[in-house]
């Protein structure tokens, strides 16, 4: 009985990240205000009774897409700032790593639409600035290891962190598909801007 009830779980948690995941490209493109849950359901390729069967609106796959992308990413960049590495190391590990997901893009127009679009919920609003911010934390510690080391330009730490994570977040904006620019985008670029020795 057990056995069958955690069986339940995983299946259903499994469906759950599966219209999670197809709601994500379709939400980014449409937008919030625009997408509908046929829209969803048709993306996840699923009834719009089984989307309901998990979500009671939009709005809440809307925060939980948000929530959970921003939480994950908090994980890995607290997890990346206490690793024994140099900085730019670590800012490197955090650089490829954004740009080599393929819809990151999906993710960076869900959170500046939450931050920006009028018909988002203030509660919505106000989450996604707050963990934004929060996120922020590891790569400012990173900038002050950085600029202990001798290798980060000199600034205010918190700063350059806010500079690093906007320029890299839009750089996965040249990545939404139909509207490709067909430029390089590397790692090594982006850390060339901060790279103290650069200047020297």
């Amino acid at each position: 009985m057990a056995r069958n009830v955690e069986k339940d779980q995983i299946l259903r948690e499994k469906r759950l990240n599966h219209i999670l995941d197809c709601a994500l490209e379709v939400i980014a493109l449409k937008g919030i205000g625009a997408v509908s849950i046929s829209d969803i359901a048709a993306a996840a390729k699923v009834s719009v009774g089984n989307v309901y069967h998990y979500f009671k609106s939009k709005d809440e796959i809307f925060d939980e897409i948000l929530k959970r992308g921003q939480t994950a990413y908090g994980g890995f960049v607290s997890q990346t700032e206490a690793m024994s590495l140099p900085a730019l190391d670590k800012l490197h590990l955090i650089c490829s790593s954004w740009l080599s997901v393929r819809n990151h893009w999906a993710h960076t127009i869900l959170i500046h639409s939450a931050r920006l679009a009028e018909t988002t919920l203030p509660s919505t609003r106000s989450q996604v600035t707050e963990r934004f911010t929060r996120n922020l934390d590891p790569i400012r510690k990173i900038m002050e290891q950085g600029q202990r080391e001798g290798t980060i330009i000199d600034g205010d730490p918190l700063e350059l962190a806010f500079y690093f994570v906007s320029l890299i977040q839009g750089l996965t904006l040249q990545r939404v598909p139909g509207a490709e620019v067909q430029a390089p985008i590397r790692a090594e670029g982006v850390l060339k801007l901060l790279d103290k020795r650069n200047r020297a």
